[in-house]
């Protein structure tokens, strides 16, 4: 089935400056939603999803009242919402393998929306910029595209993406936008930041530093965040990136070295801090099973035992 604007069949399109040529409702409207100022969420109510990571829930979730991401340069985040069930996913896509990973959003969309007859699936697409090597542009497409395969009707209705996410500033392009949240009660998306990206952000950074695929962090059911099983071999080579510089650490391990967040350099070598320490991910998985997190009475993340 289709991906529908505005209750029409989105065209073949070779770019995004095409997209928004033939569509300048998508322009006018990201020009609003990126104008808006920054939110800040409370950390008592988030869910924060990582890079290669998504989450789904409902408006009857007691736990996560916000789903939200950030630190997206080439990036997108995409959140996918059935407006009969109120179940929305948000997830950070980096390109890794795009085409597996949309059918698992649209999957679990579905899969919370199965008693409801009413409603529509509407999609929102933030992230991305005009840089150099077109990354972004790539994803773009290739996310609107994966969308367009789907059995399922879905409309687009925020497309904030690439050329409409992009800024100049002293003569280097960058995203306006870098993290959104989702109300999972309302389904309102808007521009956030993220101080705060637990549970266990080294853990699941190390899981996608070393080549983890795209996973579900979260079962609503049980108000419980999952990480892992993860699978990785020691490799003390990286402990050289420890000793290089921040223009050689955003050089190699970035792919928009211009435009990163200021803690990116911070970020990294946190990670590689932790899979120095922890060289054999089978130690942090007592018995191949998955740590669970669980919000306390105090708002906070606290790990608990599989039960």
């Amino acid at each position: 089935m289709p991906l529908l604007i505005q209750n029409r069949e989105l065209e073949r399109i070779g770019s995004t400056a095409e997209l928004f040529g033939k569509y300048p409702h998508l322009q006018e409207h990201a020009k609003v939603f990126r104008s808006q100022p920054l939110a800040d969420v409370d950390p008592k109510c988030l869910l924060y999803v990582q890079q290669r990571e998504f989450a789904a829930t409902t408006p009857s979730d007691d736990c996560v009242s916000v789903m939200g991401s950030d630190d997206a340069t080439t990036c997108h985040l995409v959140v996918l919402r059935h407006t009969g069930s109120g179940a929305v996913c948000l997830a950070h896509c980096d390109g890794s393998n795009t085409w597996s990973e949309i059918p698992l959003l649209v999957k679990s969309v579905m899969s919370l929306s199965h008693s409801t007859k009413e409603g529509r699936l509407e999609l929102h697409l933030v992230g991305g910029f005009k840089d150099d090597s077109m990354t972004s542009l790539g994803l773009s497409l290739n996310i609107l595209g994966a969308f367009q395969k789907q059995r399922e009707h879905i409309h687009l209705i925020t497309c904030c993406i690439t050329d409409m996410n992009d800024v100049v500033e002293n003569g280097t392009h960058r995203p306006v936008i870098y993290g959104i949240g989702v109300n999972v009660k309302t389904g309102v998306v808007f521009p956030a930041s993220f101080p705060q990206k637990g549970p266990a952000e080294d853990l699941r950074s190390a899981r996608t530093f070393t080549g983890g695929q795209m996973t579900e962090i979260y079962d609503s059911c049980l108000g419980l965040v999952k990480v892992g099983p993860c699978k990785w071999s020691p490799n003390m080579d990286i402990a050289f990136w420890l000793s290089q510089t921040d223009d050689t650490i955003l050089k190699y391990l970035s792919t928009s070295p211009m435009a990163e967040p200021p803690h990116f350099v911070q970020h990294m070598k946190s990670t590689i801090r932790f899979l120095l320490e922890h060289p054999n991910a089978e130690t942090l998985f007592p018995g191949d099973e998955p740590q669970f997190y669980q919000r306390t009475e105090r708002g906070d993340w606290e790990r608990v035992q599989p039960s």
